[in-house]
């Protein structure tokens, strides 16, 4: 692993990164995986299956860091593939306009979101996807959701960090909340 960290550009070795953490806000890419139907209307939502570092078992989205002089286009594309696996085919907007931004803090109570490593900066995207979903890297799984049942406070208290609000942000800027 420290090979990949210290010989592909922009990346960081782990001191190097608690250290940069620890002094400046972290620029994120987070997508909401979702499949729709033929009039382009979102009929499920994807969450991943994950075991966080305590031990918890809990439902997230696809997420990662920016890169040092990589596009923002291309950080979603990484993240995808490396959550969902190379043929999930994601529809990436020609406009890469996010339907929110999300700021985490390691402070509680600042905003809804809260990540106790760092101050980050997360662009949040929905995006479609059409192919075959796998997951790779940590997730354990990937679940779809009808917008209902993404919405219900089962699920959405099984996100950590805020992620549930943020879902549900998604769900309304798409129409799927009333």
């Amino acid at each position: 692993m420290s090979d990949t960290t210290e010989t592909t550009p922009g990346w960081l070795a782990p001191e190097e990164l608690e250290t940069t953490r620890a002094r400046m806000p972290i620029l994120y890419v987070e997508a909401v995986p979702v499949r729709v139907d033929d009039a382009g209307e979102v009929t499920q939502i994807g969450l991943l299956l994950r075991i966080g570092p305590d031990g918890t078992v809990s439902r997230t989205l696809v997420s990662g860091r920016v890169l040092h002089h990589e596009r923002i286009r291309d950080a979603l594309l990484r993240h995808l593939e490396k959550d969902l696996g190379p043929v999930a085919l994601p529809r990436i907007p020609a406009s890469l306009q996010p339907f929110t931004v999300a700021e985490y803090f390691p402070t509680l109570g600042i905003t809804e979101f809260h990540d106790p490593r760092q101050h980050a900066v997360s662009l949040a995207y929905i995006i479609p996807v059409a192919g075959d979903c796998r997951p790779r890297q940590d997730a354990l799984d990937l679940v779809w959701f009808s917008p209902q049942e993404a919405s219900s406070p089962l699920v959405q208290q099984e996100m950590p960090g805020g992620q549930g609000v943020l879902l549900k942000r998604a769900l309304a800027h798409v129409g799927c909340l009333s």
